[in-house]
């Protein structure tokens, strides 16, 4: 129980919560394997045109010598951005925002014929006092990504941000509901620094990052101005919108009754003749991204980009500065604020550390990354440590 601006008390009960912590959750589950065209539809969506994840040639000179998917392909192939284990009891009245995502990756990468499935458990929580909603709830859980070896590829945990929407929309943090205005002189110098930024990776190509210094900056990588067209298409990227692509394994999963607000809830029932009423963007919890008077029902002003594609734009940014010979080894960020319809989304990187103690004999460099709108506002930010390559390292089979 806490008080509003106004003194009166606020009702938010976690109770139903803690059953579920350390309970290990069910969920949906990919039906059929990895196809190349996932892969292909979540390089454009991500807008990550990196050939080695498109370009069967260009894959086929890569030392995978094939196709593979960018490690940020992982979360495309669960039901729900990997958050569900982080929503789990029920709380009357709530909506979620990402609060962050902590990745472990262990070597194996996912590619064409690939069966993922996926094993979840609530971690923990605690609730705090925000501006933005009062008492909010920041809530992690952990999904761990399987192939069909039994090889662990990665495990992630999700923070999601549980809070009362009513009290988000009286306190109106977020106010301005009309998107910026872009001059073509400003969208020529963005689409030149995309266009930068596309070659600081293809000059790379499938030569090795060998020479790395604390200090060394990464380049500038431009997202946007974003939309409700580049929305939908992201959305569009996650096999999770696509109609019957998973079922359901049958373990306990309170996701469905986390107590959303009705507007932003399911049609489960109706979903059986109209899969629309189950897809979550047209009608569900994920319809505030592309429609505004859902934005402003859960307290945001527009429409709003997804956690997920924020983890995926730093996983794909720090995979592609260091190359196909590098590899993510852990990333932790921090999310404070989506992205939103009309925005520029900048991500920078830096250099803060070296380390020459790992087991493989390989650098690890500690990195850091900041993500900010074109107001310098921060969206994200974080350090991932990645594991590069040494001269004698040899190919991958």
């Amino acid at each position: 129980m806490s008080a509003a601006p106004d003194g009166s008390e606020i009702e938010f009960d976690a109770s139903y919560v803690d059953p579920w912590v350390g309970v290990p959750l069910g969920g949906g589950q990919l039906k059929d394997p990895v196809a190349a065209n996932d892969i292909r539809r979540w390089s454009q969506g991500m807008q990550n045109p990196n050939p080695l994840y498109y370009d069967d040639a260009f894959a086929a000179e890569s030392r995978f010598g094939r196709l593979i998917a960018p490690q940020s392909f992982a979360v495309c192939t669960d039901d729900s951005h990997g958050a569900a284990p982080a929503i789990q009891g029920t709380i009357p009245g709530t909506h979620m925002l990402f609060g962050g995502d902590e990745w472990w990756f262990f070597g194996p990468r996912m590619e064409p014929g690939d069966c993922i499935t996926r094993d979840r458990m609530l971690f923990d929580y605690k609730v705090t006092q925000t501006k933005f909603a009062g008492p909010t709830m920041f809530s992690r859980g952990d999904t761990t990504y399987v192939n069909q070896r039994g090889e662990i590829v990665c495990k992630q945990r999700s923070t999601s941000i549980r809070y009362l929407a009513e009290e988000a929309r009286k306190r109106e943090q977020f106010t301005e509901d009309q998107d910026p205005v872009w001059t073509e002189q400003q969208l020529e110098k963005i689409e030149q620094q995309r266009w930068e930024y596309f070659r600081s990776y293809l000059d790379l190509g499938h030569d090795r990052r060998l020479f790395v210094n604390v200090g060394e900056k990464l380049p500038t990588r431009p997202i946007g101005p974003h939309s409700i067209a580049s929305f939908t298409t992201e959305w569009r990227a996650f096999l999770m919108s696509v109609w019957s692509a998973f079922r359901d394994d049958g373990g306990p999963n309170s996701l469905m009754q986390a107590g959303w607000l009705p507007e932003m809830s399911r049609d489960l029932e109706g979903a059986k003749v109209d899969p629309s009423l189950g897809d979550g963007l047209y009608h569900g919890p994920s319809r505030g991204h592309v429609q505004q008077e859902y934005a402003q029902l859960i307290g945001l002003p527009r429409g709003y980009g997804y956690g997920a594609s924020m983890g995926a734009w730093i996983l794909d940014y720090i995979t592609n500065w260091c190359g196909e010979w590098g590899e993510v080894l852990h990333s932790n960020m921090s999310y404070r604020s989506p992205a939103m319809t009309g925005d520029l989304t900048l991500l920078d990187g830096e250099v803060i550390e070296m380390h020459h103690d790992h087991p493989s004999g390989q650098p690890v460099a500690s990195v850091k990354v900041v993500m900010t709108n074109q107001n310098e506002d921060v969206l994200a930010s974080g350090v991932a440590k990645v594991k590069l390559p040494t001269e004698n390292l040899p190919a991958q089979p």
